[in-house]
């Protein structure tokens, strides 16, 4: 089986090889049949290993593939865990990976006309796009993949790197530069506390293989240290606060979640890519897997649930303002991200994971379905400007609403059975904050559904485009970009209950997740509903189904029957709309605090360090200080004999009187 763990991750790195370097001689159908070849062979070898899981008795396999160095006793390894977490995360992100490849082969068809004919970036830009998803494919599994902290880190960066060249993809336009910066920028806040936790488990641990740091996590439960002054801090609680600061800036989490929102200005397949299945849920991952370190801190685990609570609905309300069609996916995501979140504060780590391949599947298919949507109105993304889209692309709207139901859990989608596990759980977890984390998760149900379906009811419903050139060449995309959103919307549709049994109640992550008995709040849900039919039997007792349909209800009727109220509800909350509309103002004060006053400290350092001290009185100072001498100094060079001669005799006396002296 090592043989097929390394193929699963290698296959993507030599078809981002091929085409990165070889991507002029092997041109853009080569590049992207090379490419989608290797994520092609994973996916089809991910779901070999989900198989064997699930009916083959197939044993967790943990294992150091190479050894990069020893120093003090601390090895540095690339190693595979491959467990039940594991197979679910490879068949997500592989699965979802190669749909975006061959959605990306239509929606990039023309993307010579994205760039000047004179930047030479345009030039192969195909061919580079194709190497630059397959490389974040690779990267996302080193990180799914890996059995210690230090191959986790590889790839925790590599999947920021590469995000970072996905999104500003298009160079030649300032606000994708921006964005990229922007990611790649505060990102690297939350890497920084995520190497401090790395850091601080190394100290303590002397390891940094996932089983020995689990094994010594116990005996360090009650370590308390001092990090400034005489304040007592426990270990497990600052490693698991550290190593979540991570997870927030990569899975987007108030207050790091600026980045996410711009991202949407690179092309609508990484747009899938980042916010569905890979780089956004790496946190998610990233603090399941750590579960045997975060049951030892009940700290940390309220601290993750009053975050996560906190992402899940104010995120959701600036959906609702959001005119931009990929913008109103992307506060879907951070929505939902903190729905993710709020599940692992919870101690149901079981329930985060299953709500991230629930919402993998469909989120992935409704941003794939908003770029088909954008092909046909000629890259017009303002969904004000759009309308009656379904008569023109019926697959594109059967499959968006199927995404759409997933999304605010309508009875019998996937996203119902994930969802509703989730605010379940919360409901009976005794976690400081999950008061507070039920209310606004069970408030973010309605804001979920009248934000989608906001969406939906402008974007195909009603009269027709408002630009008449766009409705004359409206049609619906090609193979190439339906038959991915048919693809994905089968999962979206059927995934949760066939698997709801064996990942909620059942023990699939058995020997993956590890919860404290009195933390194992998917117990008493288990005890509420029993099963999958259960829980679809106890819908009509449930608040949360009452609020989706009041949310869906809101928009039909705002949207549909009576828009003057839509706009006049508008006007009249003038303040609120305000404040969801400038995203309560977070980009102005980072703007004006942290990259005003960065660039503030610099300019201080530059005119006191740099021209101050280094260039004023270092080295132009020192010159002063040669020229002034030599100017006092030349006097003495008279030219005349008896002066040296009266010198030489001065200095040979100075020279003798020492001499006695000493």
């Amino acid at each position: 089986m090592e043989n097929i763990y390394l193929t699963i991750v290698l296959a993507p790195l030599v078809g981002a090889i091929l085409a990165g370097f070889f991507g002029t001689t092997l041109g853009r159908k080569g590049s992207h049949w090379v490419t989608s070849t290797g994520v092609g062979i994973s996916a089809l070898l991910s779901l070999y290993v989900m198989k064997g899981f699930m009916y083959d008795g197939l044993e967790t396999f943990n294992g150091t593939v190479y050894t990069w160095m020893v120093s003090g006793g601390l090895n540095m390894e690339v190693g595979f865990l491959v467990d039940h977490l594991t197979a679910v995360m490879i068949t997500v992100v592989t699965f979802v990976s190669f749909c975006v490849h061959i959605y990306t082969i239509g929606y990039m068809a023309d993307d010579e006309h994205n760039w000047p004919k004179t930047s030479l970036a345009g030039k192969n830009s195909y061919q580079r796009f194709f190497s630059y998803i397959s490389l974040f494919t690779f990267s996302m599994l080193m990180l799914v993949m890996s059995n210690n902290f230090m191959q986790l880190f590889f790839g925790w960066e590599a999947v920021g790197l590469v995000s970072y060249l996905l999104i500003g993809f298009w160079s030649v336009r300032p606000t994708a530069i921006f964005a990229n910066l922007k990611a790649f920028l505060v990102n690297r806040v939350g890497d920084f506390g995520f190497i401090l936790g790395i850091a601080a488990i190394v100290m303590y641990t002397n390891s940094l293989d996932y089983a020995e740091v689990f094994a010594a996590a116990p005996g360090l439960a009650d370590t308390q240290i001092q990090i400034w002054g005489d304040s007592s801090w426990s270990l497990m609680t600052v490693i698991g606060i550290l190593l979540f600061i991570g997870a927030m800036g990569k899975s987007a989490q108030v207050p790091l979640h600026v980045w996410l929102p711009d991202s949407m200005e690179g092309p609508t397949p990484i747009s899938a890519l980042i916010h569905a299945a890979t780089m956004v849920t790496a946190g998610i991952f990233m603090v399941a897997r750590m579960s045997p370190l975060y049951e030892l801190s009940e700290m940390a685990l309220s601290f993750i649930l009053v975050i996560g609570a906190t992402t899940a609905f104010f995120t959701g309300l600036i959906g609702i303002v959001q005119n931009d069609i990929k913008r109103v996916v992307a506060y879907s995501t951070l929505s939902q991200l903190g729905y993710m979140m709020v599940a692992l504060g919870a101690s149901a780590y079981a329930a985060g994971i299953f709500h991230l391949m629930t919402h993998a599947f469909f989120k992935a298919l409704l941003f794939l379905a908003a770029g088909s949507v954008i092909i046909g109105m000629h890259h017009d993304q303002d969904i004000r400007n759009m309308g009656g889209v379904r008569k023109y692309m019926p697959i594109t709207y059967w499959t968006s609403l199927l995404g759409s139901l997933a999304l605010i859990g309508f009875p019998g989608f996937s996203g119902f059975f994930s969802k509703d596990a989730i605010i379940e759980a919360v409901h009976h977890s005794t976690i400081a904050g999950s008061g507070y984390a039920y209310w606004l998760v069970l408030a973010g149900v309605f804001v979920t559904a009248l934000y989608s379906f906001r969406m939906f009811f402008l974007v195909f419903h009603g009269e027709g485009p408002r630009d008449e050139h766009a409705k004359d060449h409206l049609h619906e995309s090609p193979k190439v970009v339906t038959v991915p959103l048919i693809l994905l919307a089968i999962p979206s549709v059927f995934l949760g209950y066939l698997t709801i049994d064996a990942m909620l109640f059942g023990d699939w992550f058995k020997d993956a997740l590890y919860v404290l008995p009195e933390h194992d709040t998917l117990a008493a849900v288990q005890a509420m509903v029993h099963s999958g039919d259960g829980m679809l039997g106890h819908t009509f007792a449930s608040v949360a189904f009452y609020l989706a349909m009041g949310g869906l209800a809101l928009a039909f009727y705002l949207y549909m029957i009576n828009p003057a109220l839509a706009e006049k509800i508008k006007n009249t909350l003038a303040p609120l709309h305000t404040v969801l509309d400038k995203k309560y103002w977070f980009d102005e004060v980072y703007q004006a605090v942290f990259a005003a006053g960065s660039r503030g400290i610099g300019k201080f350092l530059w005119l006191v360090g740099d021209r101050g001290l280094i260039d004023g009185l270092a080295v132009n100072g020192s010159a002063h200080t040669v020229g002034w001498l030599a100017s006092i100094v030349r006097h003495v060079q008279t030219g005349y004999l008896y002066h040296y001669a009266i010198a030489m005799i001065l200095g040979l006396l100075l020279l003798l009187t020492w001499f006695v002296y000493l």
